[in-house]
């Protein structure tokens, strides 16, 4: 008798075990869903509506104490030269790819693989998907997020959208986002005013924004606004028509199917 009522407690206790994982595992997957449609209509709405503050601005503001100073600015009000030295810097295909760069990427995992200095393959569109979105320190998870929400913007927003709303998130200084605060805090003019020499030193403190100042560059920052100029020259105007766009897709691609042509023959001959 002992023992049957032995059997039947374990059984109870199995059952009462499964409906709680069971539960856990339909809230986890409301929870998943509920997230899934919420970024969704969130990247629809920013197609239109301008971020009013992002993850790293809530940061900067809990852990450091930064102000946060910003001006939204549409990007016929910035000046054409902090777009085209974006573009210098950042990511000079951002016209023809789909929000990853797969030619630098390949060049950064050849770097990698040769010892060398490591390249940046992050795109303008990986950056402004992680600056509105997300959050900055790095890890897998951060990377995944990273991924689909740049997915997300390239297949709702457009390209001008894109640059846009990353030239009014990024950082550029402590407690200083996007391009009017820089052009303000820095040179005491407006972003439409900006020159191509004060574009380019702002745009150089990018990798580190606040231990560089590009009001006080060092021979570093000189030096290297200087090689973000050059780069500019080569690009010419940057238009974001749906024609200019198509053509910088159709050499992106050209450029993508001559690289992978290139890496088939070179493992090939390892062969």
């Amino acid at each position: 008798m002992a023992k049957g009522k032995s059997k039947g407690k374990t059984a109870t206790k199995s059952k009462k075990q499964r409906g709680f994982f069971g539960k856990l595992f339909v809230f986890i997957g409301k929870a998943l869903l509920f997230l899934f449609i919420a970024s969704i209509l969130l990247t629809i709405l920013y197609r239109w509506v301008n971020p009013p503050v992002t993850p790293l601005m809530v940061i900067r503001k809990v852990t450091i104490g930064a102000p946060i100073e910003k001006e939204w600015k549409d990007l016929d009000e910035i000046s054409p030269n902090m777009v085209k030295c974006a573009v210098a810097s950042e990511d000079n295909n951002f016209l023809g790819h789909n929000g990853f760069d797969w030619i630098a990427i390949d060049r950064a995992i050849e770097e990698r693989e040769s010892g060398r200095r490591r390249r940046g393959a992050s795109t303008i569109s990986q950056q402004t998907a992680k600056n509105v979105f997300l959050w900055p320190k790095s890890s897998w998870v951060r990377k995944g997020c990273e991924v689909y929400f740049t997915f997300l913007i390239e297949n709702i927003w457009n390209k001008e959208r894109i640059m846009e709303v990353y030239l009014n998130v990024i950082e550029m200084g402590e407690g200083v986002y996007g391009a009017e605060a820089a052009a303000q805090h820095y040179f005491h003019t407006s972003a439409k005013k900006l020159t191509l020499q004060q574009s380019a030193l702002i745009t150089a403190c990018y990798p580190n924004p606040l231990k560089r100042n590009p009001a006080k560059p060092t021979a570093y920052l000189n030096r290297r606004a200087g090689q973000i100029s050059s780069l500019t020259h080569k690009l010419g105007k940057i238009k974001f028509d749906d024609e200019t766009i198509e053509k910088a897709h159709e050499r992106y691609e050209k450029r993508n199917a001559e690289r992978k042509a290139k890496k088939e023959r070179k493992n090939h001959k390892k062969k």
